[in-house]
């Protein structure tokens, strides 16, 4: 299997080990929650196992686990054994727990999965799906930003060092030729990294201009006040980029490849439901959320983020590869290998027997 020998520079170093005390993407909890509430394990076990631990994040663009548990999609698809659920709020505390063995399968975005596979020299998981695209904006106070080019000399927010949003805003800036250091943030904007939890405080109080982030922190800046400049999925062709991707610990999909295929049909059938039912899935997703963290977002927040994420079981393997070399124009990775990232055998197998049509890996699977 190729693996990545190409070693991170410093700041990337920095980029994978600083999060964990900050929150990726928008979890509203403080800690990732462990939960074993679900529907009662009927029937015979899947691989042997007594249960499956799933992780994913507490925020819509993890819709698929979130729907999915509160609707017992995993359970039904397990049988016999227990499906029990994680919550993170950053994604280098869950590629941990992935490493560790606490979890066996995740929900995670693109930074976190690339750093992972490239930190372990492409030994310590696999990209097996693909889950939700969109749902990231930049969002400013319109009475100090009011085109792009008012952006030049302004702070605008993050979510963290190096995290998917933050490599975005840094390609985005080099775009309108505009210089930015990429560790320190200093340069013609001021990259200001913000743990998504304070961040609604910090746009209120002055002490940043906008922000480029995920939903539904985006929603939740507008509902404050804020208005969208600019959607992500502009930028992108066909108007779609990978936010969040489904993977796997490589020994756990070597040893219980049954376990893995009950997720990933469970994943799909999902993902069906929700595209067929948005309202009765928006309304489940925000009542495990609100499980999940104790509180659920209100409509004014969960209508218009929601709206803005497209479920999908495709990995848009190559807005991965883009999203990737973005990091190293940047400054942030050096040179990636990412041959052997993905194995969508199964879910192949899945989609195929659901009469589906299979999806790629523009080039970045295993032989």
């Amino acid at each position: 299997m190729p693996a990545n020998r190409s070693p991170f520079r410093r700041g990337a170093a920095l980029v994978a080990v600083l999060p964990l005390l900050a929150l990726a993407a928008c979890g509203y909890g403080s800690q990732a929650k462990s939960d074993t509430r679900n529907a009662v394990p009927v029937g015979k076990k899947t691989d042997g196992l007594d249960s499956v631990r799933i992780g994913y994040f507490g925020n819509l663009t993890h819709a698929t686990p979130l729907v999915a548990n509160n609707q017992g999609f995993f359970q039904k698809e397990l049988g016999g054994t227990r499906a029990t659920y994680q919550v993170f709020n950053a994604g280098p505390s869950e590629i941990e727990a992935l490493n560790s063995g606490s979890v066996d399968i995740g929900w995670i975005g693109p930074s976190p999965a690339v750093n992972g596979y490239t930190r372990s020299e492409g030994r310590n998981l696999r990209i097996i799906g693909g889950s939700a695209s969109g749902g990231v904006k930049l969002v400013v106070n319109p009475d100090r930003v009011k085109s792009a080019a008012d952006v030049k000399g302004k702070r605008i927010a993050t979510p963290q060092l190096g995290n998917t949003q933050d490599v975005a805003f840094l390609h985005w800036i080099s775009e309108q030729g505009w210089k930015v250091d990429a560790e320190s943030g200093r340069g013609d904007v001021s990259v200001v990294r913000s743990d998504n939890k304070v961040l609604p405080g910090a746009f209120a109080s002055g002490s940043v201009d906008g922000a480029w982030v995920p939903e539904p922190t985006a929603s939740k800046l507008v509902a404050d006040g804020g208005k969208v400049l600019l959607d992500e999925t502009s930028l992108w062709p066909d108007q779609q980029f990978v936010i969040t991707n489904i993977v796997v610990s490589q020994t756990f999909l070597a040893e219980h490849p049954e376990a893995v295929e009950a997720v990933l049909r469970a994943s799909v059938k999902a993902n069906e439901w929700i595209n067929a039912h948005p309202d009765e899935a928006k309304r489940a997703a925000n009542a495990q959320l609100e499980q999940d963290s104790g509180k659920a977002l209100p409509a004014e927040v969960l209508d218009p983020a929601w709206e803005s994420i497209r479920i999908t079981d495709d990995p848009l393997a190559a807005t991965l590869d883009t999203q990737a070399s973005h990091a190293v124009d940047a400054g942030l990775l050096e040179n990636p290998r990412l041959d052997g990232i993905y194995d969508l055998r199964l879910l192949n197998k899945v989609l195929k027997q659901d009469a589906k049509p299979a999806v790629g890996d523009a080039g970045l699977g295993t032989d």
